[in-house]
């Protein structure tokens, strides 16, 4: 009972706070954000020694080379961090411009008002830079934000919540916009997801579990940062050393992250050529293959896949292979495996490529270029606050412009209907 009258009493100032938030100057915001950035970078000693007490604990727990690796802070990714902070500050606040304004036969005059969407609840497991992304992103929005961090990373959470928290409250930040769930319980997820009036949407950002247990649960309206099954095909008209470095980058650069590859695709006629060179290349990166029936014939010391070992998003040094056909059975394959978060052709085959870009309905669809572009950062949106793998209100990366909505403003001279 404390949990959740505590938990709804964070809810209810955040949204009183949502409608100052919401009419806040730009220049304010922007001062906020700046000050922000300079905070973290004073307090980056502080931020490293409480992120020291997650890494410890997580080895201990031996949790994976990939938890340990998005989990962990260094004074890159700290001055990261700061320069997102100022980079959004520096974007184009979309809050209270009008859109699409059109004149009826009638002489009304009616347009689009972007608004912010409200309170924003954001759930997300071991990466404590999405605390200071998610933050920037949602006060340059004009929404207040509730944030509940992994128990992974509750200190360096914590810590850098409190720094900005204290920075955004000296600039004029209205009390109660930014939030930050402590509370370990498990429970708290549960609270958050059935506070229909007060939050307005909450956006998931971890596992596939994170995920399923969110949906199941969720009684205010969701936007999945769910799992990302990326994959890589190369077409049998490919530059092949283009193939290599895009599908190496793609799955060796930073293979816990949702953008990396986790299924590569090869066209039976380049197989032959691509794989020996391909396959040594990742086995020297300490990647380990599961393969088809197929490719198990050109490569020795490949592991057979098996049914379920397709649909999995590995977030390691982990590669599923299958050798296809047709670029419609890669196509296919991706329908049936993929979860519609980003997939690459490698071709030099124009119509290859549109037939690519126009039948896979995934959220990023690449031609000639790795996966790991897909990213708010990459695509000019300076960080995101997830990426939707949904179709509806919002699609890949979702930085400040999706995290509004609109209204319609409707102009009369003493207009009545008849």
């Amino acid at each position: 009972m404390e949990l959740r009258k505590s938990i709804y009493d964070i809810g209810r100032k955040a949204k009183e706070a949502s409608y100052k938030l919401a009419i806040l100057d730009t220049d304010i915001k922007n001062r906020i954000l700046k000050s922000m950035a300079k905070a973290i970078l004073k307090n980056a000693k502080l931020i490293l020694k409480a992120n020291e007490k997650d890494v410890l604990s997580a080895k201990k727990s031996k949790k994976t080379n990939a938890v340990i690796d998005r989990l962990s802070l260094n004074e890159s990714r700290i001055k990261s961090m700061a320069a997102i902070l100022e980079e959004v500050a520096s974007l184009e606040d979309p809050v209270g411009s009008i859109e699409n304004i059109i004149r009826r036969p009638n002489g009304l005059m009616i347009g689009k008002i972007i608004v912010p969407i409200g309170v924003i609840g954001i759930i997300y497991e071991a990466r404590p830079n999405v605390t200071s992304d998610c933050i920037a992103l949602c006060l340059k929005s004009g929404n207040s934000v509730i944030l509940r961090g992994g128990s992974e990373a509750l200190n360096s959470n914590a810590a850098i919540f409190r720094i900005i928290n204290k920075a955004a409250m000296s600039g004029g930040l209205p009390k109660g916009a930014v939030n930050l769930i402590e509370y370990a319980d498990r429970k708290a997820v549960d609270i958050l997801l059935g506070m229909t009036g007060i939050i307005d949407l909450i956006m998931p950002r971890g596992g596939e579990s994170l995920i399923n247990e969110v949906v199941k649960k969720a009684k205010v309206p969701i936007i999945k940062h769910y799992k990302g099954v990326c994959h890589v095909y190369v077409d049998e008209y490919a530059d092949l050393n283009m193939a290599e470095k895009i599908a190496f980058n793609a799955k060796v650069q930073r293979p816990g992250v949702c953008n990396a590859m986790e299924a590569l695709l090869v066209h039976k006629d380049v197989a032959l050529r691509f794989l020996p060179s391909m396959i040594k290349k990742f086995k020297n990166a300490g990647v380990e293959i599961r393969g088809c029936n197929q490719s198990i014939k050109i490569v020795k010391g490949i592991e057979k896949a098996r049914e379920f070992d397709w649909y999995k998003e590995y977030l390691d040094l982990i590669l599923n292979l299958r050798i296809v056909n047709s670029i419609d059975e890669a196509i296919a394959h991706i329908r049936k495996y993929g979860s519609m978060h980003s997939d690459a052709i490698v071709t030099e085959n124009y119509e290859h490529g549109m037939k690519f870009i126009k039948e896979v309905d995934s959220a990023c669809v690449y031609i000639n270029a790795s996966t790991r572009f897909t990213d708010g950062h990459e695509f000019g949106k300076s960080a995101e606050i997830g990426i939707s793998t949904d179709k509806i209100h919002a699609r890949g990366p979702m930085g400040v412009k999706e995290l509004t909505s609109y209204k319609y403003a409707v102009f009369g001279n003493g207009q009545i209907r008849t």
